[in-house]
């Protein structure tokens, strides 16, 4: 059986595919479209591409599609089933052709339901986008975020919480998760048609964000680098609006968002931006830490597993395992809205088979790499540039040459990673010794100065250069957390150690990236050093790269040095450039 996942947001949409309980491909649009955290529009209410790449990857098609499972995003007015004055709305859209997206609960609240079947149009959308034989199924969209995040962690048991901006109309969740029997403590559909609370410190770091001048909802990433920096100097102020009730939600005093937004501005205006950063960090950490502490308590599960955006916040992920009583802690990768198809499917099936067998096929998550191959693509549309010489000698021995003479090599094999983080499929490695390399190759990309780099380390070594453990070891496979680098060797890696002593590492293993492990390895056999910079193949404000073409414009343009596939070493020939 095919479950195809959706979310058709305005911004990061994205589709996967499991064939059963199997997710066999993921893919965000914005990697096709070439356009960051791309969403659906007006003129294409689907993230066509998105699917189309999908289902190539399995070779199949929308009509071996059984189930199409999503979240209830925008769609365009002529997908719901409609009465009254939005009946006739939707036949004067049709016929002057002014078509707008309109939010599925939106739609739910106006007919009074709190089930999304009853106001969608499944013929028409069937009939529109192909899908001949598929159901449908709507979920909640904290749920999608939760359940992911427990089904692929080693948990038996587990604390399933949520935190984003807001979605369904809520900003958290909380669910207690044994041996498969999934309980709502709160954050479920009960909250649909309400007024939605102003209770959101993911919205309060988009207004901080928003206000030191950045992009929201794609650079909150900036403000967690930053607040390293600076001193939390209004964070005091910030916690003193939010509480935490006896069943661990948040609330806050804020009379509503616009209040919460122009309270934000007012402190960025007085503060340096590092200060700013700080404040807020400090309040998302208190306010989040103290709702898991209450739920901690309450259910007696120290185990966690986290999902929404909120959890993207790397700082944030370590302050919850180190400051409350969780003992182990997992965050689903794919942790903002471009996860949500994944919680889609898994939700369909929980529903379907129950939780018992829905537990007995829960398995590890070990990689990502859910986009399309293209490495067979890669000597043609090299062969069409006359400047790229490809050398078939050696191509890791002489990729650790450069890596040791100081070079940037991106690594290009297989398939692309679902996400927001490069983990080896579409990432650029870099010595670690020279704090200098930051700069370097920050100025090539145009980035940020203040971004740490991430290192990638040898799973034997890890714990002897980082402070890795039983509790954050699955997380720091993914890149999804920080931990101390341990005193002795800060001096030996700089260019991957913060500010604060920390680091966000990825962790590798034999078997699940065969190039990317073998350039560490060789790595360490010659330097002593297990552990390389790792960085997103990409040019800041673009996505992570995803054809052979995009990786070849980024060598001409000289962003990196060199390029490592599965068969070649790649570099520009200097004789004609």
């Amino acid at each position: 059986m095919y479950l195809l996942g959706i979310h058709n947001g305005v911004h990061d949409a994205s589709a996967c595919l499991f064939r059963d309980y199997k997710l066999v491909a993921a893919v965000s649009q914005e990697r096709l479209t070439r356009k960051k955290n791309d969403g659906v529009t007006v003129a294409e209410e689907l993230p066509q591409r998105a699917i189309d790449e999908c289902l190539g990857v399995a070779g199949t098609s929308r009509r071996d599609v059984d189930v199409v499972c999503s979240t209830r995003s925008q769609w365009e007015m002529q997908s719901f089933r409609l009465k009254g004055r939005m009946w006739a709305r939707q036949q004067y859209a049709r016929l002057t052709g002014k078509r707008r997206l309109y939010q599925m609960t939106y739609m739910m609240r106006k007919q009074n339901t709190k089930k999304a079947l009853a106001v969608f149009d499944a013929p028409s959308f069937r009939a529109r986008h192909g899908f001949n034989k598929a159901a449908l199924y709507f979920c909640n969209h904290h749920a999608a975020h939760a359940f992911p995040a427990y089904f692929f962690s080693d948990f038996d048991d587990a604390l399933l919480y949520t935190a984003d901006g807001f979605g369904d109309d809520v900003a958290y969740s909380a669910r207690t998760g044994r041996r498969g029997d999934v309980a709502l403590v709160f954050g479920g559909d009960e909250n649909l048609n309400l007024p939605m609370k102003v209770n959101s410190v993911g919205l309060l770091y988009n207004f901080f964000t928003e206000a030191l001048g950045f992009i929201v909802n794609r650079h909150e990433g900036k403000l967690t680098g930053l607040s390293a920096f600076g001193e939390p100097k209004a964070g005091p102020e910030l916690i003193a609006h939010f509480s935490v009730d006896e069943r661990g939600e948040a609330a806050s005093d804020y009379p509503d968002y616009a209040a919460m937004r122009d309270h934000a501005f007012a402190i960025c205006k007085r503060l340096s931006r590092e200060d700013a950063a700080a404040s807020v960090q400090a309040a998302t950490e208190h306010v989040i830490c103290r709702a898991v502490e209450t739920l901690v308590r309450n259910t007696g599960l120290t185990s966690l597993a986290l999902g929404g955006g909120v959890f993207s916040n790397v700082r944030l992920n370590r302050a919850v395992l180190e400051t409350t009583a969780a003992k182990s802690v997992f965050i689903f990768p794919a942790m903002g809205d471009e996860g949500l198809p994944v919680g889609a499917c898994l939700l369909y099936l929980y529903e379907r088979d129950g939780p018992q067998a829905w537990n007995a096929n829960r398995y590890r998550l070990t990689e990502l790499y859910l986009g399309t191959n293209h490495d067979a693509g890669f000597p043609g549309a090299a062969g069409r540039h006359p400047q790229i010489v490809a050398d078939h000698e050696a191509p890791i021995e002489k990729t650790v040459d450069a890596l040791i003479a100081g070079e940037a090599v991106a690594i290009y094999t297989d398939r692309m990673e679902f996400g927001p983080r490069a983990l080896g499929a579409r990432s650029i490695l870099a010595s670690p010794v020279k704090r200098e390399v930051n700069d370097t190759i920050n100025k090539r990309l145009n980035r940020s100065e203040f971004m740490p780099f991430a290192p990638v380390v040898l799973a034997e070594h890890v714990a002897t250069v980082f402070d890795i453990h039983p509790g954050n070891a699955h997380a720091a496979r993914f890149m999804t957390i920080t931990c101390d680098v341990r005193a002795e060797w800060r001096d030996r890696i700089p260019a991957v150690v913060h500010v604060d002593g920390s680091a966000r590492p990825q962790v590798i293993e034999a078997g699940e990236n065969p190039l990317y492990f073998a350039v560490l390895e060789r790595f360490c056999q010659r330097t002593g050093l297990p552990v390389l910079v790792n960085t997103s193949f990409n040019v800041h404000e673009e996505p992570i790269i995803d054809t052979p073409e995009q990786a070849l414009t980024a060598l001409i343009d000289g962003r990196i040095d060199r390029i490592l596939t599965s068969d070649a070493l790649y570099r520009l020939d200097a004789t004609r450039r």
